[in-house]
């Protein structure tokens, strides 16, 4: 049998899917042997040799030209990629979901047409969530500013020889580690007042 020129994956007999896994299969007259679904097309490749082997081809007609036995090639050929059940409960899941979230998006553009005062008041009630959100963000770290001034101050006071009007368990001497960054992000709610150590 004449050897079969290489497909678009590089190898003899090795095709990609269209969701990217590859798919091997070996002819042999008018039998065609499925070999299986790989998730890389080296690993089809060398299913393709381990059964090209067993059948006695030439290797001319293999992918790989470092393998010198069958076992060899049995060694290095991969198992086949399982599609249980579940895999494929799993994979039409998702294919709901998919269609689910199209639509969605299909109704919400033709909301979007057919009520634009809505979508203006509803980006309008977004801009002024942030802009309060920014404001409370800057008021908290102008606080916490504050508290560690008044913190490191009375430390200094107390390193200079002084006296404090904290008490030594008062609380308010871990202000001294308060973090007063400006680089936070939009996202940053305050909540890790502490992450400032890196």
């Amino acid at each position: 049998m004449p050897s079969r020129r290489r497909s678009a994956s590089g190898y003899r007999d090795v095709r990609q899917r269209p969701h990217g896994a590859f798919y091997a299969e070996i002819r042999s007259g008018d039998l065609r042997l499925s070999l299986g679904t790989y998730d890389m097309a080296h690993e089809a490749a060398r299913a393709f040799d381990a059964a090209a082997w067993r059948l006695g081809r030439p290797r001319r007609q293999m992918n790989f030209q470092d393998v010198q036995t069958l076992q060899q090639a049995l060694d290095l050929a991969p198992p086949p990629r399982l599609n249980s059940a579940q895999d494929r409960a799993e994979h039409n899941a998702l294919q709901r979901r998919l269609l689910v979230a199209q639509e969605d998006e299909r109704v919400m553009a033709e909301w979007r047409r057919r009520h634009p005062e809505d979508v203006a008041y509803e980006q309008q009630y977004w801009a002024s969530r942030r802009e309060e959100d920014t404001r409370r963000r800057r008021e908290e770290r102008l606080d916490r500013r504050r508290r560690k001034a008044l913190a490191c101050a009375q430390a200094d006071l107390v390193n200079a020889g002084g006296r404090s009007f904290f008490t030594e368990e008062d609380e308010r001497w871990l202000d001294c580690w308060l973090s007063t960054s400006d680089d936070t992000n939009d996202d940053d709610d305050g909540a890790d007042d502490w992450s400032d150590w890196d």
